[in-house]
């Protein structure tokens, strides 16, 4: 099993001694330390422009990345070092470059010097090393591979081909503009990512992760993966107020991923269902993260039955992220407590006060940076309030390492997106697709729905919910209305394609956030929340085929056709997971899947057809009990 940062942190340094001691130690405790502050000065008194927090926010996660922190593995010879060394120099001086040097770039926009482009050179090998450090080679092979394409544009075949671009051209969008590196997905982890993760490290150190341990204990201990299931429910709730996965990953994600881990999940599972789990919040009602009163003015349809059309597919979705839960609980051989406990909660209950800060502020639509500033300063301040809470300073140092540690994986991995989101903003890859679905789809539906879900994922890459249903309104609902999708139905299609993208590999913004607080491999934890989260790819087409799902219908038709749904996504948990009343071997799996895939048809045939496969494949001559895989045990004490 893949170390955590906080394992590596301790243990990652050359020599007998850990990065935590030594002068090693106090050289990663004083950059921590300088990030924190930079960090909450600018989401509290004076926010920085995009080109000075971002490139800084690079260059101090780069600079603890060199210094061992966060990463997969650390050099174990000097020359290791000197290299780590030299370039990390390199990056911090080429990032503090396009800071100092911000109101001359903007006046010679078009004209880089050579200066400009070496450092932007930099920049971006740089951003590869510290991705393939951080995330390993899977998203490092897809930057480069989109570095490819925008280089050899002329060269490639059809739809692919474009007018392709100079390494100058293209440094020149992935470094002096927001297009690139410094675009949204690194905003998102400057902004709030590493306040958040911050936020969670402070409490956790005062006992913020005891009091939620007892308290989920008292509500769901006796059930099978029950602080997982309580984790799910509250992810719903949360991320339909804060209009963003991400936000709703590192908020309450920092107490609900180490409770999963503590009960017997794996950390990259955990991580996958607090993803899967916050980025499906913005499909759930009343708010949808502000989507649904886009659509609803985008639409001309009233708000009201948008959020009432929303209902059913969103309780699809989290019905079939709970089964999948229960499953994988049941394989593993996790059981519920037979006690709650009960212990620390009185004299740890106002810790629970920032959290509530949070919730109020993102539901009164503060913005999330300026909700985790107050949470960060909340959290210390009812720490310190209660002497049985009072962290000492080692503690205090301690929580500046591991929220440290956290982040780099997570800024990591999104400048690595933002070259992706780079290239494809400049080439117009995803712009060309909407235009093209019609044709290429020669008027079969199917076909243009699969279609439309490829574009909306690509253009929903690294954009907030919100942002990327405008681009999909405009770009990819004329094509699905015009071969015969209801209005509503056509919007509600991209909108949840846009929001899925957040855990669709290889730019998965939540699963990213996910995996820095679970301290697992990023890539492992996008893959397995894109599964978790495989309802959210059917429903949508479900309801598409089906209306009565989004209340187009009689209530025979909706409560008929909401049945045979609900149980499509158990089967898809079931073939997910690999588990239904006993362990599933490939076939059965692919059995279960078309079963799935059978339920999705609005006719009395392939409904047939999928409860007999479902069934036959997910009970029928099935052993009852637990897999033969272990559960993740408890950390000690």
């Amino acid at each position: 099993m893949t170390a955590s940062p906080a394992e590596l942190t301790e243990a990652g340094a050359p020599g007998k001694k850990g990065i935590a001691s030594g002068r090693l130690g106090r050289a990663v405790l004083l950059v921590a330390a300088v990030a924190a502050l930079f960090h909450l000065f600018g989401a509290g008194f004076s926010p920085f422009t995009a080109l000075v927090q971002r490139p800084v926010h690079l260059a101090l996660m780069g600079t603890l990345a060199f210094l061992g922190v966060g990463v997969r593995a650390v050099p174990r010879t000097k020359w290791g070092w000197a290299f780590n060394a030299v370039f990390g120099s390199l990056l911090v001086l080429c990032a503090l470059y396009l800071v100092s040097q911000n109101e001359a770039l903007v006046a010679r926009s078009g004209s880089p010097t050579t200066v400009d482009l070496v450092a932007g050179a930099v920049i971006v090998v740089g951003v590869l090393i510290l991705a393939q450090r951080a995330t390993g080679w899977g998203l490092v092979v897809v930057a480069m591979g989109a570095l490819f394409y925008a280089l050899a544009g002329p060269w490639l075949p059809g739809i692919l081909a474009h007018r392709g671009y100079g390494p100058g051209r293209l440094i020149e969008q992935l470094f002096l503009s927001t297009e690139g590196i410094w675009g949204v997905p690194l905003g998102v982890s400057a902004d709030f990512v590493y306040l958040f993760v911050l936020f969670g490290a402070f409490l956790d150190v005062a006992g913020g992760g005891a009091l939620l341990i007892a308290l989920a204990d008292r509500v769901a201990g006796r059930t099978r993966g029950g602080p997982a299931k309580t984790a799910a429910v509250a992810s719903a709730f949360m991320g339909s107020l804060s209009g963003s996965a991400v936000a709703n990953v590192v908020t309450t994600g920092t107490f609900t991923i180490p409770l999963m881990r503590r009960s017997g999940f794996r950390p990259f599972f955990a991580g996958a269902i607090e993803a899967a789990a916050s980025t499906g919040g913005q499909l759930m009602p009343p708010v949808m993260g502000a989507g649904a009163f886009i659509l609803a003015t985008w639409t001309n349809i009233p708000y009201g039955n948008v959020a009432l059309a929303a209902v059913i597919p969103a309780v699809l979705y989290y019905a079939a992220l709970l089964w999948a839960i229960h499953f994988r609980a049941t394989k593993v051989g996790l059981r519920g407590s037979d006690a709650t406990r009960s212990d620390g909660v009185l004299g740890r209950i106002h810790l629970l006060l920032p959290v509530l800060i949070i919730v109020l502020m993102l539901a009164m639509g503060r913005s999330p940076m300026r909700a985790a500033f107050w949470g960060v300063v909340t959290s210390l301040a009812a720490a310190y309030a209660v002497r049985r809470t009072r962290p000492a300073l080692a503690d205090l140092a301690r929580s500046l390492r591991a929220g440290a540690s956290g982040a780099v994986q997570v800024a990591a991995a999104c400048a690595a997106a933002g070259i992706v989101v780079g290239v494809a903003s400049l080439t117009g890859i995803g712009l060309r697709m909407s235009e093209l679905i019609v044709v290429v789809s020669q008027g079969n539906l199917m076909i243009a729905l699969i279609l439309t879900a490829f574009g909306s994922i690509v253009l929903g890459m690294g954009l907030p919910t919100t942002a990327a249903y405008v681009v999909l309104a405009a770009l990819g609902a004329p094509a699905l209305v015009e071969l015969g999708v209801p209005l509503l139905g056509a919007h509600l299609f991209i909108f949840y394609f846009g929001c899925i993208s957040n855990v669709t590999p290889p730019v998965s913004l939540a699963a990213y956030a996910a995996a820095g607080i679970a301290g697992s491999p990023p890539l492992r934890t996008a893959w397995t929340a894109m599964g978790l989260a495989a309802a959210g790819f059917f429903v949508p087409f479900m309801f598409v085929y089906a209306p009565a799902l989004i209340l187009d219908g009689t209530v025979a038709e909706i409560a008929s056709t909401a049945l045979t749904a609900l149980i499509g996504v158990v089967a898809l948990a079931g073939a997910v997971i690999g588990y239904v009343r006993g362990p599933l071997g490939p076939l059965r799996r692919a059995v279960l899947l078309a079963a799935a895939l059978a339920l999705i048809a609005p006719s009395f045939l392939w409904d047939g057809i999928g409860l007999v496969l479902f069934m036959a494949a997910g009970f029928a001559g099935v052993r009852a009990g637990p897999g033969e895989e272990p559960p993740e045990p408890a950390p000690a004490g």
